[in-house]
């Protein structure tokens, strides 16, 4: 056997298996096994990574049991260390989004353990933020930071850079009145950090290995995997067809809208990228990721001359009223050196006001997370795309996500489930995220013998994923004692709205009141009546006039009920002069609703629910609102 492993290794080949056990059960499969090298885009043919899998199983898993425990994993790096098999997979790991570093210095934590990070992404994102809040005095007191240097580390430890960076991704997430932001003390920083985190987890970061606490050290690998999910959520906020229609310029022959809204954000980017290209008349690149980094495509983005077409092509012509034309400068495209040449095509692109994320180094390198960010940041400015007229489309296609389907998203996304999803009912037709879903909410799968993996065979994959629908709606009659009545397996794999969301549903009740009955004497089975007699008892005794019959209740319209409830919990901490009373308009209970929900998550309850879900009084959402805040009261008592 090799030698042994250090502290520090073993630190990190835990933070690894906890990415790669996308079930968090405490083991490997091979379908997960399958998932992180897909993820990991590295340059290896499908036969190969194949081999490599089966290799990793039979050699890895010592018990036979078809999976792979943690100490069966470190065993892989003791046996195989110098293996090939040990070097794909551990530059798998590597690669496999906000796992470990990307090459770049090491830091210790305060723990004492090594977590090394990638200085390429601390250089963007400091750049990108510099950029993005020279203008807001709230944070004159830490910017700008050095991109060189840990200023970032520093200034995201008391909160306010970060929540004005959701609210540059997703606009309106968070009250401003709710940050604070002068005299900051210990409390009111943890505050600030509690905002930051919940908020994030509301638009879909997963934020579950992430605390405060880390925030305040400034752990460099867990504050760019945040940033970097905030990020992303921005850039990727309007490459999605109901919120951009001259998408509809990248139909495919024979494709109609529902195909071209099935595609993820970074597919839709491609084939922006390609559209362009091939209008520019050179070769298409396969893959945003691999493609940029592989040298087995000879036209890459990675040689930077694709990149110098699509500047080319989306270059403002002047052709509109008060457009003005930029002509981009071609000749370093014949430059025979790889890193002038990719300087020349970034001075091009600063000529646009697109030069963010990326260096000449980080395009040559083919950093796969800085050029898409790079490519997101090319279509945002200049899409380049005019809606389709005259022909054959059928728009009424095109209908825009619901308030309650984001929710639902979010939620999933925030749990940390693999693959991310993008379209509610498109991503759980093979029922993969709502069997993980299940395991959060502590229903046991049957990973082995019950569920298909990807990738499905050619033929006959649609019935592997029917089977897995079909294992999915037993679970849930079954195990968890869902209310499924005329719900089928057919349904989930139809993508039926109505029926999908009926399940959905269920699941995050489910996991919200299993917060509740974790938190309650003898693991009381927490409902609707329990969680109003609790908020009725606490709104009393704290001496509140408000009260609720039911989450139905007109009142909760005017948010003063949660509002009072959260001044009861955490006493003094809601500032009455900013609450609308009396006789409200629907902007007045409104106003209310942003700072009822982002008081909530202040003071550290995990709310999903959007302020509009108050105002209308919507009674699911409602609920998880008082149940979060009874697990916060729960845990303050």
């Amino acid at each position: 056997m090799a030698g042994k492993i250090s502290k520090e290794e073993l630190e990190e080949l835990r933070e690894a298996f906890g990415k790669v056990d996308l079930n968090s059960n405490g083991f490997i499969c091979d379908y997960e096994l399958h998932d992180l090298f897909k993820e990991a885009n590295l340059p290896l043919p499908g036969y190969k990574v194949r081999e490599i899998i089966q290799k990793l199983m039979v050699q890895g898993d010592k018990d036979k049991d078809n999976k792979i425990s943690f100490d069966e994993f470190v065993s892989i790096f003791q046996e195989l260390k110098s293996s090939d098999i040990a070097k794909s997979f551990r530059k798998a790991i590597n690669r496999k989004e906000g796992i470990l570093a990307i090459g770049g210095t090491s830091e210790l934590s305060s723990e004492g353990t090594q977590h090394s990070f990638s200085e390429e992404e601390r250089f963007a994102f400091v750049n990108w933020i510099n950029t993005a809040l020279e203008k807001d005095a709230d944070c004159k007191h830490v910017l700008p930071m050095n991109p060189n240097k840990d200023d970032l580390f520093k200034a995201v430890g008391d909160g306010i850079v970060l929540c004005k960076m959701i609210n540059l991704s997703v606009p309106d997430t968070i009250d401003e009145r709710t940050i604070n932001k002068k005299k900051l003390t210990p409390f009111t920083i943890q505050e600030n950090l509690n905002l930051a985190l919940n908020s994030a987890s509301a638009i879909g970061c997963h934020v579950v290995n992430i605390g405060a606490f880390d925030l305040r050290e400034g752990k460099p690998h867990l504050v760019l995997g945040l940033l970097w999910q905030i990020i992303k959520i921005g850039l990727f906020a309007d490459i999605e067809l109901s919120r951009n229609e001259a998408l509809a310029a990248l139909l495919r022959e024979g494709e109609t809208l529902e195909d071209l809204m099935k595609l993820s954000p970074e597919e839709l980017l491609l084939r922006w990228a390609n559209f362009h290209l091939e209008n520019a008349g050179w070769n298409k690149i396969n893959n945003l990721s691999s493609d940029i980094k592989l040298s087995d495509f000879a036209h890459s983005v990675k040689d930077s001359k694709a990149y110098f077409h699509l500047l080319n092509q989306i270059a403002p012509k002047g052709l509109k009223e008060d457009e003005e034309r930029i002509d981009i400068d071609m000749s370093g495209f014949n430059e025979k050196d790889d890193l002038k040449r990719a300087e020349a095509m970034l001075v091009q692109a600063d000529r646009l006001g697109c030069r963010q994320f990326v260096t000449a180094t980080d395009v040559v390198a083919g950093n796969p997370k800085l050029n898409l960010a790079f490519v997101a940041n090319l279509f945002n400015k200049y899409p380049a795309l005019t809606k389709p007229e005259g022909q054959d489309i059928d728009w009424s296609q095109l209908e825009g996500e619901t308030r309650e389907e984001r929710t639902f998203r979010n939620w999933m996304n925030s749990l940390g489930v693999s693959p991310h999803v993008n379209h509610l009912y498109g991503d759980l037709m093979d029922a993969l995220i709502i069997l993980q879903l299940y395991e959060r909410i502590k229903v046991p799968v049957d990973w082995n013998t019950k569920v298909n993996k990807p990738p499905y065979p050619k033929l006959g994959a649609n019935m592997k994923k029917l089977e897995n629908c079909n294992y999915a709606v037993e679970l849930g009659k079954t195990k968890a004692k869902f209310s499924l009545v005329g719900i089928g397996g057919q349904d989930l794999n139809d993508g039926n709205p109505t029926l999908t969301l009926a399940l959905v549903w269920q699941l995050m009740r489910r996991y919200t009141l299993n917060v509740l009955e974790d938190l309650g004497p003898d693991g009381e089975k927490a409902n609707d009546d329990i969680i109003v007699k609790w908020v009725n008892k606490i709104l009393s005794e704290a001496g509140k006039s408000t009260k609720i019959s039911s989450f139905k209740d007109k009142e909760i319209s005017t948010s003063l009920p949660v509002l009072d409830l959260i001044d009861a919990i955490q006493p003094g901490s809601v500032s009455y002069d900013l609450v609308k009373t009396g006789t409200l308009s629907e902007e007045d209970k409104l106003e209310n609703a942003k700072y009822a929900v982002s008081m909530a998550r202040k003071i550290g309850a995990r709310v999903y629910a959007l302020p509009e879900d108050l105002v209308e009084v919507k009674p699911k959402m409602v609920m998880t609102v008082f149940a979060c805040l009874m697990g916060r009261g729960m845990k303050r008592a």
